[in-house]
C-alpha cells in the first residue's frame, strides 16, 4: 500500500478566525474536537505538517491554532487545506468497523450480485452521508443514501458494497412537453 493510499482525510481547514491566526477546520472525525489527537497532520502533497491545536468546537467548525501560524494572513493562507493523518496514528478498526477511505474503490453490486460500479468518494452535504458510485459504462457518478436500506452489506474485506438503487421516478407526460 503506497503512503498516499494509508493516509486518512480528517477534515479541511474552512476559514480564518479572528485576528490572531486560528483557523476553522471542518472535521469529518467522530468527535470533531479529535482532530488534534492524531498527532501533527499532512497537507494533501504531503509536503507540510501542520500541528494542530484545538481551543473549542462551535456549531460551524472546530476553531484551532495552527503552530507557526501567528497571523489572519497566515490562517487564510490556509483556507481550503486538507489534513490527513497516516492510517497508523489512527485507532484500528473492529470487527465490521472501517474508515470511509477504505470504500473508496470497492466493487459496487447490485443485490442480485451483478456489478454495478465502483465506490468513487463518501459525501455529506448535511443531510447524511451518501456513497458516490460510478456506474458501469457510465462517466458520471450517482449518489446514493449511505444507509442500510439501500446499502445493506458493506464486506471491506471482500472488497463490495450492495447497493439497492433507489427506483427513478417515471416522468410525467405533460412535464416532457
Amino acid at each position: 500500500m503506497t503512503e498516499k493510499a494509508q493516509r486518512i482525510l480528517l477534515g479541511r481547514i474552512v476559514a480564518a478566525h479572528g485576528i490572531r491566526g486560528d483557523v476553522v477546520i471542518d472535521s469529518y472525525t467522530g468527535n470533531p474536537e479529535d482532530i488534534a489527537a492524531y498527532g501533527p497532520l499532512a497537507t494533501e502533497d504531503g509536503a507540510r505538517q501542520l500541528d494542530i491545536n484545538v481551543v473549542r468546537a462551535t456549531p460551524k467548525g472546530v476553531i484551532a491554532r495552527v503552530a507557526g501560524v501567528a497571523d489572519r494572513n497566515g490562517a487564510e493562507a490556509l483556507k481550503g487545506t486538507a489534513l490527513y493523518a497516516l492510517r497508523t496514528q489512527l485507532p484500528t478498526t473492529g470487527e465490521g468497523e472501517y474508515y470511509y477511505a477504505d470504500l473508496v474503490g470497492l466493487r459496487a453490486e447490485d443485490t442480485n450480485g451483478e456489478r454495478i460500479g465502483t465506490v468513487v468518494a463518501v459525501q455529506n452535504y448535511g443531510a447524511g452521508d451518501l456513497l458516490e458510485l460510478r456506474l458501469e459504462g457510465q462517466h458520471t457518478t450517482e449518489l446514493v443514501p449511505f444507509i442500510d436500506a439501500f446499502v445493506p452489506i458493506v464486506d471491506v474485506a471482500a472488497g463490495r458494497v450492495v447497493v439497492a438503487m433507489p427506483v427513478s421516478a417515471p416522468e410525467d407526460e405533460d412535464d416532457a412537453s
